[in-house]
């Protein structure tokens, strides 16, 4: 007679004001802990609307010798799973035999990616530090993009050792709801101007006088809402990204005065101080196999130091697309060419 699949729970995440840790019987593998999910996909992404769009899976250690079940996973969240042959990445950071995975890693072929320590590299307590302008990095996957995507799952392969490379988040729907109502109404209807990283757009290129580079049109600067209703649950959440995924050539912020030292940097400094304030925020210490499902509507995320020199580090990480609400209907993908 057939085994029935493994059941779930959720339980809140230990210390965090949002998302939620998956937990299985005892024992449960990868492929039950995946076909757990798929006998009951309603509860499951009820789980993580209701948890504000943050949900950790560990022991998926399997997905290491099987990368197509991450790939399996993901199409939970919607009917596309980004093939990175397909958007212009280069073809050393995409997995060489499961082209929906990206891989974050330092070690060859892949480009190296090492944030740099924040200044001073701790709080004044002893904590990690993740309130912006102390923090650096925050960020929401591909925002330099319409329809920008919904959904990533970042999955450990090879984590540093505790106490670096952790990855942070925040919860913007907790964000946008505890705003002075003042300050919400100033910032409805407002757009953020995003481009991607490299292009000498950024707050640091600006204020360094680096010409900016060229743009194809596939290139071009991206409006998005400030405020951002979540398609599926009908929150509102901050959305926009910090000094380098934020144009400070035509922005940060449309109809305002440009430019680092105007309007416009004042508020993207202060929206973003709040939204990474610790209450709205989660630092997650990594353990091999762990997955982090997290969504790019309406949560942020940064990564933290690492020693490159010592430590290999090696993520996964898979894009989701299909429900970027209304306000995108009928649009081409900006990024791909014409």
């Amino acid at each position: 007679m057939p085994r029935s699949p493994a059941t779930f729970t959720i339980r809140p995440l230990p210390g965090a004001s949002f998302g939620g840790i998956v937990e299985l019987p005892p024992g449960t593998d990868t492929e039950a802990a995946i076909a757990a999910v798929e006998a009951a996909p309603e509860a499951f992404l009820q789980a993580f609307y209701e948890r504000h769009c943050l949900l950790l899976m560990k022991g998926m250690d399997a997905i290491s010798r099987d990368p197509t079940l991450l790939v399996r996973l993901s199409r939970l969240f919607g009917p596309e799973v980004e093939d990175y042959r397909q958007t212009i990445t280069a073809s050393n950071n995409v997995h060489p035999d499961v082209p929906e995975i990206l891989v974050v890693s330092n070690v060859p072929p892949a480009t190296p990616r090492i944030p740099a320590l924040p200044d001073p590299p701790l709080t004044a307590d002893g904590a990690v530090p993740v309130q912006f302008p102390h923090r650096r990095g925050w960020h929401t996957d591909q925002s330099y993009r319409r329809p920008p995507p919904d959904i990533s799952l970042f999955y450990a392969e090879t984590p540093t050792p505790k106490g670096q490379g952790q990855t942070l988040y925040a919860d913007g729907i907790g964000a946008y709801a505890a705003l002075p109502d003042a300050l919400k109404r100033r910032i409805e209807g407002l757009e953020g101007i995003h481009v991607a990283p490299g292009r000498n757009r950024s707050e640091q290129a600006v204020l360094a006088g680096e010409p900016p580079h060229p743009l194809q049109p596939r290139e071009a600067p991206q409006r998005q809402p400030v405020v951002r209703v979540h398609p599926v649950t009908g929150e509102p959440a901050l959305y926009l990204c910090e000094s380098g995924q934020m144009d400070w050539i035509e922005g940060p912020l449309a109809g305002m005065q440009p430019g680092p030292h105007g309007d416009g940097a004042k508020l993207l400094y202060e929206l973003m101080s709040h939204y990474t304030s610790p209450q709205f925020t989660y630092v997650h210490e990594w353990d091999v196999g762990d997955l982090i499902i997290y969504d790019n509507r309406s949560t942020i995320h940064s990564a933290t130091w690492f020693d490159g020199d010592r430590h290999r580090r090696r993520m996964w990480r898979t894009t989701v697309h299909g429900n970027p609400g209304a306000i995108y209907d009928g649009e081409p993908k900006s990024w791909l060419p014409a």
